[in-house]
């Protein structure tokens, strides 16, 4: 029988806050990675979880895809709101496992292939030049986070599916509430009742999208998913609109985060910055490097189907782990000088579309999105420095910077 000693840097994974305060984050993730890699967190208001903090061990849980499962606790939230989620049916492709998770990861493979996003690149890069020219137009001051970073992957995935460009801004206040649901500035109320209606007008919206691609189907991927059938049967409401939900927020949220952060960490090391301008053959390399530092999907949870160990600690039958990405990010292990951001880091095994069956779906749509974005400011960027305090999100799912007001200039 194992004695389970709760470290104290280990209750960061339930705090929302500390997501927002990254010294304070990291610092007790590199204190954990050292001392307790898969350690017990039994806080108030959450059903209790070991984190798991070494990449090796993240990897290997996720290879491991039969033994630790996706259903029925793929992400951190309170109890309460575990129990909300299960009474509202929610069904995306982070609930599910195998063989279903297959069959219903493949209604939309096919539109993140690379022949797919070659024929979507084009798209992409107008999109980039049209908001970099925006910046443009500003004047040289702008919040990148609320007036760029958040705009242009929205406008590519909502292209993607079809949605008419007059509902984006809503779209954007919906996954803000989603994802937001911790931070008083972004969430919908204060009560789960309240938080949960942005969930809930979501699941509305993208019933009446279902319904519309029913009666009249056209070339886009919200037809696609409104129209799929699996086993001969078409999907039901539920996993209809709970795919719509994944793509629509997974599909811009985590870049849109990335691309701000990227912007960031240039500016907090200028010399990598101007090392990318005057080589822009490093910028797949530096893609890569911004999708490490950010990390914006900060856990998913996984739950053991029977007894088993991870590093020497047993874990039982219906215990359930955390896997902290941005902990298996900075691991000495295996990344040299984590905590350096370097623009040409090669190799960089990064674990932030996670591993195994469940590796994120929209990745090379986002890698793609990030690298048009970069491939047109940097050639134009004379200058740029923050002009006020960049601000992170408190949460403890998927997260970024909220603000980041810049100063810049920019040829045109």
């Amino acid at each position: 029988m194992s004695v389970r000693i709760a470290d104290e840097a280990a209750r960061v994974f339930a705090d929302p806050s500390a997501y927002a305060d990254e010294a304070r984050l990291h610092a007790a993730m590199t204190h954990l990675r050292a001392h307790a890699p898969v350690s017990w967190v039994d806080v108030e208001g959450y059903r209790p979880f070991w984190a798991i903090t070494k990449h090796a061990d993240i990897m290997a849980i996720e290879r491991d895809n039969a033994v630790f499962t996706n259903s029925p606790r793929p992400v951190l939230t309170t109890a309460e709101g575990d129990a909300q989620q299960a009474a509202m049916g929610v069904s995306t492709l982070i609930h599910m496992d195998d063989p279903q998770h297959r069959k219903i990861r493949s209604i939309g493979a096919d539109w993140f292939r690379p022949k797919a996003m070659r024929a979507l690149k084009v798209r992409v890069d107008e999109l980039a030049r049209d908001f970099v020219d925006q910046m443009f137009r500003r004047g040289g001051e702008c919040d990148f986070v609320q007036e760029v970073a958040v705009n242009f992957p929205l406008y590519v995935i909502m292209s993607l599916l079809g949605i008419p460009e007059s509902d984006f801004a809503r779209m954007l206040t919906y996954t803000q509430e989603l994802f937001g649901s911790d931070d008083t500035e972004l969430q919908r109320g204060a009560t789960m009742e309240e938080r949960g209606l942005a969930l809930f007008d979501m699941f509305t919206y993208f019933n009446e999208i279902t319904a519309a691609r029913r009666a009249q189907p056209t070339e886009d991927l919200a037809s696609a998913i409104a129209n799929a059938r699996i086993d001969g049967e078409p999907l039901s409401d539920i996993d209809t609109v709970s795919y719509y939900l994944i793509v629509a927020t997974a599909g811009h949220d985590t870049t849109s985060a990335t691309i701000s952060g990227g912007l960031h960490a240039l500016i907090e090391h200028p010399d990598q910055l101007h090392r990318l301008q005057r080589e822009p053959a490093l910028l797949p390399l530096a893609v890569e490097e911004m999708i490490r530092w950010v990390t914006p999907v900060k856990e998913f949870m996984r739950t053991a189907q029977r007894d088993t160990v991870v590093r020497g600690v047993p874990i039982a039958a219906g215990e359930s782990v955390l896997l902290s990405y941005p902990s298996g990010n900075r691991d000495e292990d295996v990344f040299t000088d984590p905590f350096t951001f370097d623009v040409g880091r090669d190799p960089n095994k990064h674990v932030a579309f996670g591993y195994g069956v469940h590796f994120c779906l929209g990745a090379a749509l986002a890698r793609m999105e990030i690298n048009s974005f970069y491939a047109e400011l940097l050639p134009r960027l004379t200058s740029v420095e923050l002009a006020g305090t960049a601000e992170h999100t408190a949460t403890i799912f998927v997260g970024g910077l909220k603000h980041l007001p810049i100063r810049y200039a920019l040829t045109g």
